[in-house]
This record gives structure tokens, sequence and C-alpha cells, in this order.
């Protein structure tokens, strides 16, 4: 197994074999995107419980780690949200994004961002990740990962992941500084950085 730079391995995370600016005012939000065709744009969505959309200062230092990636890739936004991690890649020549979202309100105002912004390669799927991931016939070449901190949602998915990312496909992981993750041995650690109480990182799947 190709062992991931030390450098590159996040705290809290180990691999099996190896024992925001946002605004928020009143109940609504604002998100900004920071690069591509759709730069500065702004939109407002309603918050709701769980809903913690990826703040500007990680979103900018995550689409600097994949600057050579996005253009004319296949994404998936798991856990969507807001749909920020998405639409940002849209907005930076990814192919395609599908966005998978359980709450009924936030999958709605993605479609309404989609709309707004005339983005034609964008769908959303309403339904939990786990259900999608185990019926979609689809591969990506990048895939998303922001669930809610702390809930054990990875640990669901994470063996299913492998069968819709494509080789050598990347997939970038947020979670709680304090929250303990078990990744497979095919994942290789490449980008990781901690900004106050969130670790993220993207990860090589090599096989």
């Amino acid at each position: 197994m190709p062992k991931a730079p030390q450098r590159s391995r996040p705290k809290n995370i180990k691999q099996a074999g190896n024992n925001k600016s946002d605004k928020n005012t009143g109940g609504t939000s604002q998100l900004r995107i920071i690069g591509g065709q759709w730069r500065s744009r702004k939109l407002q969505f309603t918050s709701a419980e769980g809903l913690r959309p990826t703040g500007d200062r990680i979103r900018e230092t995550l689409f600097n780690w994949l600057a050579a990636e996005i253009p004319g890739a296949h994404c998936l936004d798991l856990f969507a949200g807001s749909g920020a991690l998405g639409i940002e890649a849209l907005s930076r020549g990814a192919a395609s994004c599908d966005f998978v979202e359980l709450n009924h309100e936030a999958a709605a105002q993605i479609r309404q961002h989609l709309s707004t912004l005339n983005a034609e390669h964008g769908q959303v799927f309403c339904q939990t990740a786990k259900t999608y991931l185990e019926n979609s016939q689809k591969h990506y070449d990048i895939i998303f990962l922001d669930p809610p901190f702390n809930k054990e949602h990875i640990d669901e998915i994470k063996s299913v992941l492998n069968t819709l990312i494509n080789k050598d496909g990347l997939i970038y992981l947020e979670h709680a500084k304090n929250e303990e993750i078990s990744l497979p041995e095919n994942w290789t650690a490449e980008k990781q950085k901690t900004t106050g109480e969130v670790v993220y990182s993207t990860w090589r799947i090599t096989c």
C-alpha cells in the first residue's frame, strides 16, 4: 500500500490496515462565489439545522489545491447543504456536478441557485447520500464530502464511494478536529489543513 507523506496525514484520521466568512443574518445566510465565471456573485439561502456552508477561506484554499483538476471534471457534492462546493466547481469549469441533499428546502434552494446562474450542468437529488451512492450508475473525478460533524456519516458510505470514483480521482473530506475517522487503504492523502475546529483534506483514490 502506498504510504501517504507524514505532512499530509491529518490528525485523528487513520486508514484501515494502519492500526466562514459566509454571512448569517437572522434566518438567512449569504454565500459568495470565490472564483471562475460567477466570481463575486452572491446567493441567499435560508439557514437550516446542521447546515454549515464551507467558508470563503477554506473554499479558496481548496480550489487552489484543485486548480489543475477542476476544468472538465465530473463532480459529486454529497451532503451538499448550500451547494457551495459544487457551485464553486461549476463556476471554475467543471463539466458537471451532481448535488445530493436530504433537506427538501435546501435542495430546492440549490435548484434555484443553479437556475439563477443558468448552470445547465448541475443536477440536484433530494435523498440520503447512502441511497444515492447505492443506486447511482455514474462515476466521478472529484467527490466533495462534507457531512454534518460527529454523525458517523463517513463510516456509512466510505466503502461505496470506491465504486463511484474514477481511478486516480480525488475525494475532498471535511470534518471536525476532534472527530476520529477511519478510511480505506486505497485513499492516499495529498493535502490537509486545519482552520479553527475544522480539518479539511484531499485524498487520491489509487484503485
